[in-house]
């Protein structure tokens, strides 16, 4: 009976330790218990636009969201994360989409969208004005990207660089990030090669003040479609003579607000898959932490490199988003 004991206790420790994201004591589709969480809890909300971009595996948002909120929840006991969708269908089944952005959010510490364009995010007035009053916002890949007026200019507020159309660029290609600098949100972080749509060319706050590039890399000019003449998303003759000079092009960033708000951008995630680069998934969840003012642990975040089967279980619990 004592050696019996003794192997569940293992197997208890390990499954912990492997598998943070299974922690059930926080119901991240809660969102009432969330608010009603005590003040010494970091309150994190996520939102995910249910909509993939293509065939399943191209922005999964909603398993993403999921999985980030659950091992969030799991790392910390002083952390609680919920993921809201930013649409919906209507009741009566006639397939019109429904807004389903959350309307308070004057609980949250931190907000993280994956939007399939930011402009939800850019003009929510529950965000606005979560951000005035000091909240994080993080931005994940098509969520970087809005329009140029208000929109980009809450983003530079926020996260102090957006994806500015006619400017930015969206390739899919491969990027080798040989150096990672040192910063919380880099820790356990190694040097990687990561074959994604990473978009660059941001347009950032003026000289960069406040921004730290997290990941850079140099793309080579066969990614752009266009040098002469600009277009929406492919090129412009300020892009190509930036690439065609060598200059580092800066993916993920870390961003201190004037009033020490903090924010975040990343410009990769458009491949599902990329969750089981064990850096890439790392750097993810450490941004996240690190914009709600968690303390990132000196080595990362820890998890395992999720399995075939536990990237579809999460896309199956993304589909039961509840709101």
């Amino acid at each position: 009976m004592k050696i019996l004991f003794q192997a569940a206790s293992v197997f208890l420790a390990v499954a912990v330790l492997i598998a943070p994201a299974g922690a059930q004591e926080k119901d991240i589709f809660n969102y009432v218990a969330q608010k009603n969480a005590g003040r010494d809890v970091k309150k994190i909300v996520f939102i995910a636009d249910p909509d993939t971009h293509g065939a399943k595996g191209n922005h999964e948002f909603k398993a993403g969201a999921v999985y980030m909120a659950r091992v969030l929840n799991a790392t910390y006991p002083n952390c609680y994360a919920v993921v809201h969708r930013s649409w919906k269908f209507d009741d009566a089944g006639k397939k019109k989409r429904v807004d389903a952005m959350p309307k308070d959010l004057d609980h949250a510490d931190a907000i993280i969208v994956l939007l399939n364009h930011g402009r939800p995010a850019a003009t929510s007035p529950a965000i606005i004005k979560a951000t005035e009053r000091g909240a994080g916002f993080m931005a994940i890949h098509y969520g970087v990207e809005v329009d140029k007026g208000q929109q980009g200019d809450n983003y530079l507020k926020w996260i102090g660089g957006y994806f500015e159309t006619f400017w930015s660029v969206n390739p899919h290609w491969i990027a080798k990030f040989e150096k990672i600098p040192e910063h919380e949100t880099t820790r356990g972080v190694k040097p990687f090669t990561s074959n994604d749509e990473w978009y660059y060319h941001m347009r950032f706050v003026d000289g960069m003040k406040g921004v730290t590039p997290v990941l850079s890399a140099v793309p080579e000019l066969k990614t752009l479609s266009s040098g002469e003449k600009a277009t929406p998303r492919g090129g412009n003759p300020a892009v190509f003579e930036a690439v065609k000079k060598g200059e580092p092009q800066h993916l993920a960033w870390a961003y201190v607000r004037p009033d020490g708000g903090r924010g975040f951008g990343f410009t990769g995630y458009h491949n599902y898959s990329n969750l089981t680069n064990d850096s890439f998934r790392t750097l993810l969840l450490n941004a996240a932490a690190w914009t709600a003012k968690l303390e990132v642990p000196k080595d990362g975040i820890p998890t395992k490199t999720p399995t075939k089967d536990e990237l579809e279980k999460l896309w199956q619990d993304g589909e039961r988003i509840p709101n």
